[in-house]
């Protein structure tokens, strides 16, 4: 492993070198050429990677560097079958690396896990479906099965998803939104009546302030950074918090620039950066309000205002017992907290002031801690302090995460449904679904370790990795009678199999699909409400992956039979069939598949952008919480002596989610290794350490479980004393699974409690090949 500070902006040569390098490795280089000039181009394939939304501008190209990585990882030719898993046993594999194991290739036919050799060997589809009907129909309960979701999957398979889960009788729908926006859609739909954002990409044309919380879009959403830097460039201010220096929310070289990339120029994509301390982002909006509270009152002595009182009046309530408890904050509290200074918020109120129209966004630095959906409500009361919902260029923007993660939840995965979705399943279709509330992804796997559940199928995703209290998940998994999963890579979940296992090969977004009655396309929902078609390039004909709709329809027609009331069959003979169910169920649908042949796709709406609020009272609230009495509990803190330390997981470069493309974290200058914890200076001075050495890192949580990771080299970077990151899926061994948000159960993967020792074993070594 080396060290290396990287000097160049976020994009640029850089990320065109990177681009190369994994077009090579795809081993398909000249048909990856043409598959990225397809990539979110109208008659095209929507990126696999992230949700950030597209101006669709003729004769650009609409990708990134990590959706390039994302495209040729996928578009491999390498395959992974039957001699494959005849050479290496299960166990085996679950000692290599997450990265050795999908970098092996694209599975390519179905497999059955052996427990008695310990290997998986080939099955047929007929054969892999009546194994699922065969596990389902003998549970004693359907809510003994889990019906697991990754964002990746398109709308229509997750539609048929549910239908089927429904149709045989649970609402047990963990989902990876459960790991990273649950919080997200659990505060907006109770400050503003829906939760997704309600800004269009429009809207950052028109903004005079951005402010941007707890993400790092040069890593995990990079086409975000040509709309940050556009906005500067006409003079809007962005204002980054964001616990880590990270070189996205610095400067950007746009690729598509002839003169930036020729003089090797780059734009800012920030005016203003501030560094709070991990789970401190809800106290430093307080103390923004708190700011303008005082010259709120200082302007009503005059006769004047500053909060939109008109907006406040109509459109909200709440208002008083907020500002009560604002006042009642104290700025010690709120230094302490933030990390931030008085003077340093006092800019921000400023800049927040001076503008007519502001966005607010956020990513996984807000979602994921105990407080997360209290601090969401802040950054909205702050909004609607202001009227900065409703109008053009304003408004609340949280960055998803997967290409589909929203879509998902939009066309039912949800194991809290609406009544609405239920009602209209049971006048549209004729049987009434389950009313109970299901398993979100910690209430199953608790369930799992319990014995409770014992069928998990997984429609894409990587639960094991992806997770937290990564061993006690891999026992989960092992206690099911029946593990399925569907996907196009070998990952970390397959190779921790149930008492019975398939791996089901599916095909990937930039893969032609064809079925019974012609060719296929499916659409995906972006962060901004757009409906976009997706058809892939790459012809597989002959080969024995199957889409998802037609493996779930699959496992239907096997377990539930045919045309009850649902005809599986001609759901996956015609993907039409689909859309046109999805018009009749969920609202927003109208004409769906007419709507699709208009280029760039269609806009769902936003009831919160045209000031109807679906609370129960008919209005926005503006909500009163009080600040966490501390990030790290009172209780933890007195189980040691020694420096507590908050950790939080984060992303490489060469990485999206769990997928690991490579093992270089380029802008944060680390090459080769990714067990690595970055710290600030000062703190490993503290601990007597050096940059470089190895260290234990050990979590303080009062269950009575020990968890620790091993042999982590020490990174000095730029982050708050106190505060340390490191890898996941490597450091999500740490997370206590009962370590998660109030009302939302996310798992508090940016605020765990941990102490570091000098390392007591040899580092583990990565295998690349």
């Amino acid at each position: 492993m080396s060290i290396k500070q990287y000097t160049g902006s976020a994009g640029g040569w850089g990320a065109l070198k990177s681009t190369a390098h994994h077009l090579l490795k795809s081993h398909n280089v000249a048909k990856n050429i043409s598959n990225l000039l397809k990539t979110n181009q109208d008659h095209g394939f929507d990126c696999p990677g992230c949700a950030w939304g597209e101006k669709h501008v003729p004769g650009h190209f609409r990708f990134c560097e990590n959706g390039a990585k994302a495209v040729n990882w996928e578009a491999t030719s390498r395959r992974v079958g039957a001699d494959f898993f005849k050479q290496y046993s299960v166990t085996w594999l679950n000692k290599q690396s997450d990265y050795f194991l999908e970098s092996q290739g694209r599975l390519a036919e179905p497999m059955r896990y052996n427990a008695q050799t310990d290997h998986y060997e080939p099955i047929s589809w007929d054969e892999a479906f009546a194994l699922v009907a065969q596990h389902l129909n003998q549970l004693a309960s359907p809510n003994q099965a889990e019906f697991y979701t990754s964002g990746r999957a398109s709308n229509e398979a997750a539609f048929l998803y549910q239908l089927f889960a429904r149709r045989f009788g649970t609402n047990n729908f963990p989902d990876c939104s459960n790991m990273c926006h649950e919080a997200t859609s659990v505060a907006l739909v109770r400050s503003i009546g829906i939760g997704k954002g309600t800004v269009t990409i429009e809207d950052f044309e028109e903004s005079d302030a951005i402010l941007l919380f707890g993400q790092n879009p040069g890593t995990n959403h990079p086409r975000m950074l040509e709309t940050l830097a556009s906005a500067y460039k006409r003079g809007a201010r962005v204002v980054a918090f964001n616990n880590l220096k990270e070189r996205g929310l610095e400067r950007f070289t746009n690729p598509q620039n002839p003169f930036e990339m020729l003089s090797n120029g780059s734009t800012p994509t920030t005016s203003h950066y501030f560094t709070p301390k991990l789970g401190g982002d809800m106290a430093a909006v307080r103390g923004l309000v708190k700011i303008l509270l005082a010259r709120h009152q200082q302007a009503q002595a005059c006769g004047e205002s500053i909060f939109d009182l008109d907006f406040i009046a109509q459109h909200t309530e709440g208002m008083e017992s907020y500002l009560a408890m604002v006042q009642a904050t104290s700025w010690p509290s709120i230094i302490e907290q933030s990390g931030l200074t008085h003077q340093e918020l006092e800019l921000v109120a400023d800049i927040y002031q001076g503008a007519k129209r502001v966005i607010v966004t956020w990513a996984m630095g807000v979602t994921q801690h105990k407080h997360s959906v209290a601090t969401i409500q802040e950054l909205v009361n702050l909004q609607l302090l202001f009227g900065q919902i409703g109008k053009d260029g304003s408004g609340v923007c949280p960055v998803r995460g997967h290409s589909n993660v929203q879509g998902d939840r939009t066309v039912g995965i949800n194991e809290k449904p609406p009544v609405f979705l239920l009602d209209n399943i049971e006048k549209v279709l004729g049987f009434t679904p389950p009313k109970a509330h299901g398993h979100n992804v910690v209430n199953a796997i608790e369930a799992m370790l319990r014995g409770e559940s014992r069928v998990f199928i997984g429609l894409g995703g990587n639960l094991v990795a992806a997770a937290p209290d990564t061993e006690r998940v891999a026992q989960a998994m092992k206690n099911c009678n029946l593990t399925v999963n569907i996907a196009t890579k070998l990952n970390r979940s397959h190779v921790n199999p149930g008492k019975d296992a398939l791996i089901l090969p599916c095909l990937g977004r930039t893969d032609i699909d064809i079925q019974a009655q012609g060719p296929q396309k499916i659409t995906v929902e972006d962060s901004f409400s757009m409906v976009h078609a997706s058809s892939g390039r790459i012809d597989v004909t002959g080969e024995m992956m199957r889409s998802e709709p037609a493996i779930i329809a699959g496992m239907a027609k096997a377990t539930l039979g045919e045309g009850n009331p649902i005809d599986w069959q001609s759901m996956a003979d015609n993907y039409d069939n689909i859309r046109d169910l999805i018009e009749k169920i969920i609202p927003g649908f109208a004409n769906f598949n007419q709507r699709l042949k208009g280029p760039g796709g269609f806009y769902l709406g936003n009831s919160a952008r045209e000031f109807t609020w679906k609370t129960p009272t008919g209005k926005a609230q503006i909500s009163s919480n009080a600040l966490p009495e501390s990030i790290v509990p009172l209780k933890t803190q007195q189980m040691t002596k020694k420096p507590i330390f908050v950790l939080q997981t984060i992303r490489s470069h060469d990485q999206y989610n769990t997928t690991v493309y490579g093992l270089d974290d380029r802008y944060r200058g680390v090459f080769g290794e990714r067990n690595v914890i970055f710290m600030n200076e000062k703190d490993i001075e503290q601990l007597q350490l050096k940059a470089g050495e190895r260290v234990d890192i050990e979590t303080l949580w009062d269950d009575g479980i020990k968890r620790e990771i091993f042999g982590f080299k020490v990174v000095a970077y730029v982050i708050p004393q106190g505060n340390v990151a490191a890898y996941f899926p490597e450091a999500n061994a740490l997370i206590p699974l009962s370590s998660k948000g109030d009302f939302s159960d996310t798992p508090t993967s940016k605020s765990v409690a941990v102490v570091i020792h000098p390392t007591k074993v040899a580092p583990l070594l990565v295998q690349t090949d």
